[in-house]
């Protein structure tokens, strides 16, 4: 399914897991808005109004890197079920990509349907991409995340202070239970199991 490898992939997806933990130790515990964009800004996302969304709620918390032929795929045939079938995204993608990582753009995507085998999300299907990360709030409490690679693999967990600028419980426990069922899940689960949630 995911067919279009590019430069900006590749790039994004080695950073990822090379710095996944350097992350963690310099950015993760500190105010939300500092976590979530040391997070973006790792994988190529620019911190503008557009890409407020990123790691902001439920549902935006896959970063995808992707080669430029697949920017302008909209959803048109439906495939990713409860996205829009007008999903453009192109103009925002171009605008929102730090350059410096090479051809190709990476945004903030939809995880609704990652909790499928395989997954059937806006990153994997809509634009036959990998996820650099994805971010999983981590039950009970859902004041921990975790970041997992695209095979669902830790790379890296945070514990942002409270009163930072968290979503809201509803959003963060919503994200949970998208992935739920999927290997998105996996780590979450392991880390919520050893009471470290």
């Amino acid at each position: 399914m995911c067919v279009c490898v590019c430069v900006r992939e590749r790039v994004c997806l080695n950073l990822a897991n090379k710095r996944g933990l350097c992350i963690h130790e310099h950015k993760l515990k500190m105010r939300f808005h500092i976590s979530r964009w040391a997070c973006a800004r790792y994988a190529g996302l620019r911190d503008i109004p557009a890409t407020s969304h990123a790691f902001n709620d439920w549902n935006h918390c896959d970063l995808t890197p992707m080669a430029d032929e697949v920017q302008e795929e909209s959803n048109a045939n439906g495939a990713v079920a409860g996205i829009s079938r007008q999903n453009r995204l192109g103009p925002a993608i171009r605008t929102a990509s730090l350059p410096e990582l090479g051809p190709g753009g990476s945004w903030s995507t939809c995880i609704l349907g990652a909790g499928k085998t395989p997954p059937s999300d806006v990153a994997h299907v809509q634009f036959r991409s990998r996820v650099a990360f994805k971010l999983v709030w981590v039950p009970p409490l859902f004041s921990t995340f975790v970041l997992v690679d695209d095979d669902g693999k830790l790379l890296a967990q945070g514990t942002p202070q409270e009163g930072s600028g968290l979503p809201s419980l509803r959003e963060r426990k919503a994200n949970y239970d998208a992935v739920t069922g999927g290997k998105y899940a996996v780590e979450a689960e392991r880390i919520s199991t050893a009471g470290h949630s």
